[in-house]
């Protein structure tokens, strides 16, 4: 069986096809620009990779709760192009295949429990600093997501009156 996973970060867009022996087929890493631009390139990788699920984990914040209207989004995140984004919906759509969706970091720290440094922990964190800083856990065997799955490295700053940075 073939799976399909995208780590959806502020800078680059990895993608990856994988088996269920954790044996990575396949992979491209292309740089996170416009959804215009990017999701067109995500989507042609996978398109003829015959996958059965893909997993995403992407940069934040993002709506977790599947109860939510707005579940499979990026929101208010500081990359304005990608605010409000349906990245679930946009794969759903094109791709026709179930879709797992987390935060980036609680991807990795997921990878860490099934395939490395944490394998067979109970309890573990997973700390990531790149374009944002980032918080994953792994508490009791189990991602732990908490109320509105609050971000531990995600802090809104206001935008400076001289601050012509468009990104």
């Amino acid at each position: 069986m073939r799976f399909g996973a995208l780590e959806a970060g502020g800078t680059k867009m990895v993608c990856a096809v994988g088996n269920e022996n954790g044996e990575i087929l396949d992979r491209m890493t292309i740089p996170t620009e416009t959804p215009a631009v990017t999701m067109p390139k995500l989507l042609a990788y996978f398109q003829d990779k015959e996958i059965r699920t893909l997993g995403i984990g992407c940069f934040g914040p993002v709506d977790l709760n599947p109860a939510s209207d707005t579940y499979g989004y990026i929101t208010t995140t500081a990359k304005l192009a990608w605010k409000h984004y349906d990245i679930c919906g946009y794969f759903r759509k094109h791709l026709k295949v179930p879709i797992g969706f987390d935060t980036d970091v609680n991807g990795s720290m997921l990878g860490e429990a099934t395939w490395g440094c944490a394998k067979g922990l109970d309890t573990a964190v997973y700390i990531t600093i790149g374009t944002g800083v980032g918080i994953g856990v792994l508490a009791g065997g189990k991602l732990l997501h908490g109320m509105q799955h609050p971000e531990g490295g995600h802090i809104l700053l206001p935008k400076r009156k001289d601050d012509t940075y468009a990104g």
